[in-house]
């Protein structure tokens, strides 16, 4: 049964998200992750073979769908 590590409902939803990762100090976006998401708290959590598999994507053994360049500003 789900129970939300956050809030502690059960109430949950699955759907796909989009996530944004930090790999050695570069953002790395990831599409359509399919994931549970809490109905209370709007937490997202992945399926530990999702997690796996992000993982390796992200560390090599995928090329990107796409590559964006990206303007930054620091909020002082």
């Amino acid at each position: 049964m789900f129970r939300c590590n956050v809030c502690g409902s059960t109430k949950k939803k699955e759907d796909f998200v989009t996530e944004i990762f930090n790999i050695d100090g570069k953002p790395v976006m990831v599409e359509n992750i399919p994931a549970t998401i809490c109905d209370r708290c709007g937490e997202e959590t992945f399926s530990r073979e999702t997690t796996e598999r992000i993982r390796r994507m992200v560390h090599g053994e995928a090329k990107p769908k796409r590559s964006v360049s990206m303007d930054i500003f620091a909020y002082a």
